[in-house]
């Protein structure tokens, strides 16, 4: 997906360059700027879920490409396992750059971000989504991490996950996922609910993992910081305006006509 996304901008802009000098795709450019325009203004809506697409994309690159024995020996130092986090409290930041396994569902985590925290950021503002998905990741993975410890003490879990890198989006995606469901009202909430409990619940009930019951902490985590944030102040109008034409895609291109 991220090759894909690449190609699509290099074509856009190629398209554009040709359109100076040829009709033909001039008004290809003109047909597809009301398009570009909203594309455009949507991301520039939700700064920050765009630039942490742009970030856990960037380690996604870097982790198909390097050697899988440095970027396991990355993924480990980073994590937060309850070693790492004894040892080093900052990966609680750091683990939030990679994608876990390799890279593998970045395509369908920049998707969800796209799309259902890009809207939520919109009407929480950027602090706030900031502010949730830090608590989503942060709290949640603390949570994971403590009760790992308590298992392992126990004798429930083998002490060898104490040292099991812990890294990932997904905590701060699904308290996205989490606060953007309670802004919906009637069947979206519910259809919205459903699907967030059905990927949360089945893997728990079908796996069993500590790390499937941090995505359940994570959305808890971050449901809570919603709720708390619209205690404080509401959600922004829910509206939003398309750049004016006179935005560089809008302007008329040599070989075009204005519409």
């Amino acid at each position: 997906m991220i090759a894909l996304a690449t190609a699509l901008v290099a074509l856009w802009y190629a398209l554009r360059a040709a359109a100076r000098w040829s009709p033909r795709a001039g008004s290809v450019v003109t047909q597809l700027s009301p398009h570009t325009r909203r594309l455009h203004a949507w991301v520039l809506s939700a700064p920050a879920t765009f630039t942490y697409i742009a970030v856990f994309s960037a380690s996604t690159v870097i982790a198909r490409d390097a050697p899988s024995h440095l970027i396991s020996m990355l993924t480990v130092r980073q994590g937060t396992s309850p070693t790492r986090l004894a040892a080093d409290p900052t990966v609680l930041l750091t683990s939030a750059l990679w994608v876990a396994n390799g890279g593998a569902a970045s395509g369908l985590y920049a998707a969800v971000f796209a799309t259902v925290v890009a809207w939520a950021e919109r009407r929480y503002g950027t602090p706030r989504i900031v502010l949730i998905g830090a608590a989503g990741h942060v709290l949640g993975s603390l949570l994971t991490a403590v009760i790992l410890q308590r298992a392992i003490a126990s004798g429930y879990l083998s002490d060898r996950l104490a040292r099991t890198a812990d890294v990932g989006v997904s905590y701060v995606l699904v308290a996205g996922v989490a606060a953007a469901v309670i802004l919906v009202h009637g069947w979206r909430r519910t259809a919205g609910a459903t699907a967030l409990a059905a990927a949360l619940l089945i893997p728990l009930a079908v796996n069993r993992t500590i790390w499937d019951l941090g995505h359940v902490l994570a959305a808890l985590c971050g449901l809570a910081a919603a709720m708390v944030s619209l205690a404080i102040a509401p959600t922004r109008a829910s509206s939003w305006r398309e750049p004016p034409r006179g935005d560089l895609d809008a302007r008329p291109l040599s070989g075009t006509q204005t519409p």
